[in-house]
């Protein structure tokens, strides 16, 4: 391309103007990329030689194209140059504006200036014509100011004589005279009105005190009740213009009306002393259902309805009883009584159909939404209480009642019988009856009470057990010293089985509806504890008796005469003469245990290694004896009245056949059946037997013995059967062949 037809496609600058500088590099930027696009434009155009024919077409159409540009960008600048031409017309009108309005200012400062000068000098006729107003007002009211004193006096006079609505009415004229001379007078306050203050609050307390006196007003002289009622209700709707707080009277009344009724049913003189509670209580029992009957009946007619005079009665007089309870469980503690009556008054009679349940209280009253009398911290605290005392008191009931029963332990008579012949005492009947009477009681009150006191009794009872436990140990302990020898020591010790027989048979009664049956168990332990001392201290006092005849026995003596267990049984017969005396069951339980005590003496012997058979003539005496023992036995025990089937002396006849074997070598299987009807049967007893036979060789033995562990195992029955295992052997110590439960 010719350089010069570049340069002439290049567009030229108006002069006067010059490429932009390096402040302004967007304009640079884009004049480079303006350029740089026409010449990659004019490169593609003219690329081929036979376009270069067309280049006159091409410039003439680019001047074309620059000539309108030009045209349309000097319309835009005259555009623009018209419109700044009118803005700095329109500010230059605008300065004019400007100059006109503050040359005015300036004139209307000046002019302000004079007229302020003006005022200073009309200020002292400005005060005497509002001094002149305030005079002309002043000597218009100047009749009404003069009677105000006297007026003021009228109303007290009035107020104390209870003419309440007269004397509202001649406030309420003084107040709106004094309205009128504060707005008269700018609000200049004259000291003529000063008594009105005092006036009024003279009258709000005279409305107060005869709302708070509304009980009696209402029966004597309801109409000053509405009186004082109207009054406060119409100050309620009052407005004033002078600068006072609203007396707000109609919350003062109903303030009054909660403690005037408070203060009658309330007030400190009228809180019960220590003792004195039931008979508080039993007034308000009546006191307040006739409240609230005045309140429906009398009161709320003289009241307007939004007072709800009934709600308000029935929830201030259980605001201030819960109060005043509150107040008197924070004081001294209560003693049992005075906390049984509160309990079962507060949960039973104060919701009960005599006061808050009554059917004659309305839905007016609003009973359901009242707070509980007592809380549940308050009852706890009571029941704990109550629970206490009663526990002192049960323990020295229980202490007198058995101090009572040991002291007649050593009486020189037997011990009393009830129309039966049985021994008999009035101490398990007492007993019971104090702590069944407590439980009881308290199912008057609540649940949990119950359950609390049923658990203090019958861990009273397992103490006084323990205790009565301890009595007989210390009477049978010095009775055996020789302390304190007693004519009738076995008897008051049978006395005692029938006492535990007493409370065996009635302890159910202390089991209230609802306590699980298990509760029982721990005093059912001890009563069974209670039971085996007796009867081991009675075994003892006979087994001392026993002891010397069974020291003879097995002997050649007794091989040939039945002189010795006649003795045995004679002694026997003779110390149970008063077992009659016993009820059953535990006579049964004694004869039992008499029996088998007997028994295991009889065994205890004949462990002891004492006789020798020397042949089989004195084998078949020896077992001839035991059969006729054993039959002795039998009959004394059944002449006595025990059971067949609780009978231990069968066991002799077992021995007898072991004795009676006439071949040593089948002594195996006598053991073997000895060991079935006697588990318990050990090789010790089992080669005292042997020994006693005398015809027993070493090897017989040990065949013997083995048969002990090869044998058959017992039979579920026989496991029962304890005999054996009380009698040690070879040589046991006599108090060792006590029993220690039944032998069946």
């Amino acid at each position: 391309m010719d350089p010069t037809a570049k340069d002439e496609m290049q567009p030229s600058l108006p002069p006067g103007s010059s490429c932009p500088g390096p402040e302004w590099p967007e304009q640079e930027r884009a004049e480079q990329l303006a350029r740089g696009a026409a010449l990659k434009w004019a490169s593609g155009i003219f690329y081929r030689p036979e376009q270069l024919a067309r280049l006159g077409q091409y410039r003439s159409r680019e001047v074309q194209r620059t000539r309108s540009l030009e045209a349309r960008i000097k319309s835009v600048v005259q555009s623009y140059l018209e419109g700044v031409k009118t803005g700095v017309w329109q500010l230059a009108q605008a300065l004019e504006a400007v100059q006109g309005a503050r040359e005015a200012l300036g004139q209307a400062r000046g002019l302000l200036r004079g007229m302020a000068k003006a005022v200073q000098t009309l200020e002292p006729l400005r005060e005497q014509a509002v001094q002149h107003k305030q005079l002309q007002a002043l000597s218009q009211l100047l009749p009404r100011l003069r009677a105000v004193p006297a007026a003021v006096v009228h109303a007290q006079t009035l107020v104390d004589a209870h003419r309440l609505l007269e004397a509202y009415v001649s406030l309420r004229e003084l107040e709106q005279l004094q309205e009128e001379t504060w707005a008269s007078l700018g609000g200049l306050e004259l000291p003529v009105f000063e008594g009105l203050g005092p006036l009024a609050e003279a009258l709000g307390q005279a409305v107060e005190a005869a709302v708070g006196a509304a009980g009696q007003l209402a029966r004597e002289d309801p109409a000053l009740l509405v009186a004082a009622v109207r009054v406060a209700e119409v100050e309620a709707g009052r407005t004033t213009s002078l600068e006072q707080a609203p007396r707000d009277w109609r919350q003062r009344c109903l303030r009054a009306l909660e403690e005037g009724l408070e203060r009658v049913h309330f007030g400190t003189p009228l809180l019960p002393g220590p003792g004195a509670l039931a008979g508080w209580l039993e007034a308000l029992r009546v006191a307040l259902p006739a409240e609230l009957a005045t309140a429906e009946a009398l009161i709320a007619p003289c009241c307007p309805p939004h007072y709800k005079v009934v709600r308000l009665w029935a929830h201030t007089l259980h605001g201030g009883l819960r109060r005043c309870l509150q107040q008197f469980l924070e004081g001294p503690e209560l003693g049992a009584s005075d906390a049984f009556t509160l309990l079962h008054w507060a949960l039973h009679v104060y919701l009960g159909p005599e006061m808050m349940g009554s059917l004659e209280l309305g839905p007016e009253a609003d009973v359901s939404q009242l707070e509980p009398l007592l809380t549940l911290e308050n009852i706890e605290q009571l029941e704990a209480t109550f629970v206490s005392k009663v526990r002192a008191s049960v323990v020295q009931w229980l202490q007198k009642a058995l101090e009572g029963e040991v002291s007649e332990w050593g009486r020189e008579r037997e011990p009393d019988t009830d129309p039966s012949g049985f021994y008999h005492s009035p101490m398990p009947a007492i007993v019971l009856q104090i702590l069944e009477e407590n439980i009881r009681v308290t199912s008057l009150v609540s649940e949990s009470l119950q359950r609390r006191v049923h658990g203090m009794a019958l861990s009273e009872l397992g103490a006084f057990l323990r205790s009565f436990n301890d009595a007989l140990i210390r009477f049978s302990r010095d009775h055996l010293r020789g302390e304190a020898v007693v004519p009738h020591y076995v008897s008051y010790l049978l006395a005692a089985l029938n006492h535990q027989s007493a409370l065996s048979s009635s302890v159910s009664v202390l089991q209230p509806e609802g306590v699980v049956s298990g509760a029982l168990a721990p005093v059912e332990a001890a009563l069974d504890e209670l039971q085996r001392r007796i009867c081991r201290l009675v075994l003892e006092a006979l087994l001392l008796e026993l002891q010397p005849l069974f020291a003879t026995l097995p002997s050649r003596r007794w091989l040939s005469s039945p002189e010795l267990l006649n003795n045995v049984c004679e002694r026997t017969a003779r110390f149970c003469r008063n077992f009659w005396r016993v009820r059953n069951p535990a006579f049964q339980v004694l004869l039992a245990e008499t029996e088998r005590a007997v028994v295991l003496q009889y065994l205890c012997a004949l462990m002891q290694g004492r006789l020798v058979c020397r042949g089989a003539d004195e084998r078949n005496q020896a077992a001839e004896r035991m059969q006729q023992d054993a039959t002795q036995l039998r009959d004394l025990f059944l002449d006595l009245g025990l059971e067949e089937s609780a009978h231990c002396a069968p066991v002799l006849l077992t021995l007898r056949k072991l004795l009676n074997l006439h071949d040593p070598t089948m002594l195996g299987l006598e053991v073997a059946s000895l060991r079935q009807q006697f588990p318990d049967v050990s090789e010790e007893h089992v080669s005292a037997l042997l020994d006693l036979r005398g015809d027993v060789s070493r090897e017989q033995r040990q065949a013997a013995l083995s048969s002990l562990q090869d044998g058959p195992q017992p039979s579920p029955r026989a496991s029962r059967r304890a005999l054996f295992s009380l009698v040690p052997a070879p040589t046991p110590s006599p108090s060792s062949c006590l029993f220690s439960g039944s032998c069946a």
